[in-house]
């Protein structure tokens, strides 16, 4: 099964798709007994998950399939409708990350479009309201990611579900939510901590000799918050959480559920690694957002890391100069990305990559799961990793 096939089984991403659908018109009929103003909330809320791979969605469909989900199955303990809900919920809780992720880190677009708070900026300018343009399409930005953050629980709870595979769904959909947002907190921290570039030493036979172990160490300890922030706000949430929440549907037996939280985790530090590398070399007309935005927003990734532990005190300065930097042109972008290459940080990444992708690979070759399963789970390798979006 190739990686683009891989998405549309089962009729999978147009499934959920209908599934947004009726859930925003339910919303918006809701809404209506508070204004028409309310219009705005939905219509942002409906432009946004109106894209989207739906990685995750793919990833609980496959981890109920593997474990023995049939969508045919006319009298299973869950059936495909319940699947596509709870993988429905999945997309508006990646709506929710989404929103406030880019209200945090002032991002301007999504997905080629004007973020949502820049939606809302807009629209306070079209109306000439008073006050401040960029507070309230902050603030409008805050709502429109709750209420997807509370619908992505009401259409959980609202899934036709057995008292035993919806308790264990449950407790891996409430873990998720609440460890991606402290993964959210500490990717703040990380972008809030300088970058320490000390001053060349001077030695004692001379002038100008840099030490290199206050740098060193530096560059240790960003490499492991980088790595911890991938974990707990992207890998869980991505791959290894969504694919638990579909194999407690399932029904997986232990063994099954310890495999795919190996494949999981391996393959969702996979998925963020090609993600940091294409927020610093990605093409704008595919990823849909600007060329180096990672680097304007002063990402503390594992590309940043690598490239601080290889280069020389110069190449660090500069990295702590522009890293960060909101006005940062093509220039700079393309001084910091020959750091990146120069340093060698662009090929250990990818090294990584591929060494994700190996690990997930094994996992699955070692796990107890249907051959449909493992067909589909082998694709979406690809799929997560073998990308420019």
């Amino acid at each position: 099964m190739s990686p683009v096939r891989v998405l549309d089984a089962d009729d999978l991403r147009a499934r959920v798709q209908a599934e947004l659908d009726a859930v925003l018109a339910a919303q918006a009929a809701a809404l209506a007994e508070v204004g028409q103003e309310s219009d705005a909330l939905v219509a942002a809320i409906a432009r946004l998950v109106a894209g989207g791979k739906r990685l995750r969605p793919a990833f609980c469909w496959w981890g109920w399939r593997g474990a023995g989900g049939d969508p045919a199955a006319a009298s299973a303990p869950v059936d495909a409708e319940s699947v596509v809900r709870v993988a429905t919920a999945l997309e508006l809780f990646q709506a929710a990350a989404l929103i406030h992720d880019d209200v945090m880190d002032a991002s301007d677009t999504r997905r080629g479009m004007p973020a949502t708070h820049r939606f809302f900026a807009a629209l306070h300018a079209e109306q000439g309201w008073d006050g401040d343009g960029d507070r309230f399409g902050a603030a409008g930005a805050i709502l429109a990611g709750d209420l997807c953050l509370a619908w992505s629980d009401e259409v959980f709870r609202s899934a036709v579900l057995p008292g035993d595979r919806r308790r264990d769904a449950e407790v891996v959909f409430d873990r998720m939510r609440t460890q991606l947002m402290g993964g959210q907190y500490l990717d703040m921290l990380a972008q809030a901590a300088p970058l320490r570039v000390a001053s060349p030493a001077v030695s004692a036979g001379g002038a100008g000799a840099a030490t290199a172990a206050p740098l060193q160490a530096e560059a240790e300890a960003l490499l492991q918050r980088a790595r911890r922030v991938i974990c707990f706000k992207s890998a869980k949430y991505s791959v290894e959480q969504p694919l638990l929440v579909g194999a407690a549907l399932g029904g997986a037996s232990p063994a099954l559920t310890a495999s795919y939280s190996t494949f999981g985790l391996a393959l969702g530090e996979a998925f963020q690694l090609r993600d940091d590398v294409l927020g610093v070399f990605g093409d704008p007309a595919q990823t849909g957002k600007p060329a180096g935005d990672d680097l304007r927003e002063g990402k503390r990734t594992v590309l940043v890391a690598y490239a601080l532990q290889g280069s020389t005190h110069a190449q660090a300065e500069l990295l702590q100069r522009h890293l960060g930097d909101p006005h940062l042109d093509a220039d700079g972008v393309a001084a910091l990305r020959d750091v990146v290459v120069d340093t060698g940080a662009l090929a250990r990444v990818e090294e990584l990559i591929d060494d994700g992708v190996r690990r997930s690979r094994e996992a699955l070759a070692g796990a107890d799961v249907t051959d449909e399963g493992r067909a589909a789970l082998d694709a979406l390798v690809d799929a997560a990793t073998a990308r420019t979006t």
